[in-house]
């Protein structure tokens, strides 16, 4: 479960099983947790955040999408 950024308090993650899901990034913050598509960037799912906080995930996802990409493509080899 390689951490890809920490931001905010939001620690943004992949799970080593998943490479052959389209590109995508999980953010957890205590309990919460939410998963993101990267291509466009748009919510999957989410469980336990609320709204606001979703907007700043997002404005966060966008933010830093190229550096996730990357990571992406490093970790899964594609």
């Amino acid at each position: 479960m390689p951490t890809v950024l920490r931001a905010l308090g939001f620690r943004f993650f992949f799970f080593s099983g998943e490479g052959s899901e389209p590109p995508h990034i999980h953010i957890e913050h205590g309990d919460k947790v939410a998963k993101y598509w990267l291509n466009p960037v748009e919510l999957a799912e989410s469980e336990g955040f609320r709204s606001h906080e979703l907007t700043k995930i997002r404005a966060l996802v966008i933010e830093h999408r190229n550096l996730f990409l990357e990571k992406w493509h490093e970790h899964f080899g594609n």
